[in-house]
């Protein structure tokens, strides 16, 4: 279920904003740094965008490859998967190569996002749309604390560190500073969503009853993540930047 209102509810905003920047029926260049298994740059690419996959761990880089190998042949024509680093977009690409770029549950692993969003911004075109999915480091208690894990609650005040799904050590982000980055690199915050308010604790099988129930889950989501205070304690952060 997380991960299932996670990809939905971020499809929606991206849906959005590209629906209200750019023109009906425009074939957008699109990258997806760091795209797993593929989700949102198949769905891109069945709305009939030019997308480049650039992914830094071989075993995503497969799974991407055999989900891209279970669609047609014009979808599978419009995606090009390529292994590469996200911090390293200048090595890859010209500067304003792109419409579109995405960078979802990556900064994480990243001790010092600073120079690779500058990267990101740098391949974007004028008008461009930079799309960020975070942890949001400001709600980093609220999972520990909902669960009674009183210790990890109490250090996630004073640390932006902390212990994913996974086992991994990594860091979450502040809104107030990517809003302040973003800045710096010519690519404003336009506007940001909260993603997963009330779901964060799902176990992950866990899935809705019925599909009637699972849109209003999903419903209850969407508003909350678009609603204040709500959507500043959501487990991630949904950011758009417009490159000026």
């Amino acid at each position: 279920m997380r991960n299932t209102v996670r990809q939905e509810l971020v499809a929606r905003q991206l849906e959005e904003q590209i629906t209200a920047r750019f023109p009906v029926g425009q074939r957008l260049r699109v990258l997806d740094v760091g795209p797993g298994q593929g989700t949102q740059a198949l769905r891109l690419a069945r709305a009939g965008h030019q997308v480049t996959g650039l992914e830094s761990d071989p075993k995503m880089l497969r799974a991407a490859q055999e989900a891209l190998a279970t669609e047609p042949a014009g979808i599978q024509d419009r995606v090009r998967l390529m292994e590469g680093d996200g911090r390293e977009t200048g090595v890859h690409f010209l500067p304003g190569s792109f419409d579109v770029v995405l960078c979802h549950g990556v900064l994480m692993y990243v001790p010092d996002p600073d120079p690779m969003l500058a990267g990101l911004a740098r391949v974007l075109a004028p008008g461009g749309l930079l799309s960020l999915v975070v942890r949001n480091a400001d709600a980093l208690a609220m999972r520990p604390g909902l669960s009674g894990d009183w210790a990890t609650a109490l250090a996630a005040f004073d640390s932006p560190a902390y212990t994913n799904r996974l086992g991994l050590t990594v860091r979450a982000d502040r809104l107030d500073a990517l809003r302040a980055t973003l800045a710096g690199i010519g690519a404003p915050l336009h506007t940001w969503y909260g993603v997963r308010v009330f779901t964060d604790l799902a176990v992950d099988a866990t899935a809705p009853e019925s599909a009637d129930e699972r849109q209003q889950l999903l419903a209850a989501e969407d508003r909350a993540g678009r609603t204040d205070p709500y959507r500043a304690v959501a487990a991630l952060l949904h950011l758009c930047g417009v490159r000026g």
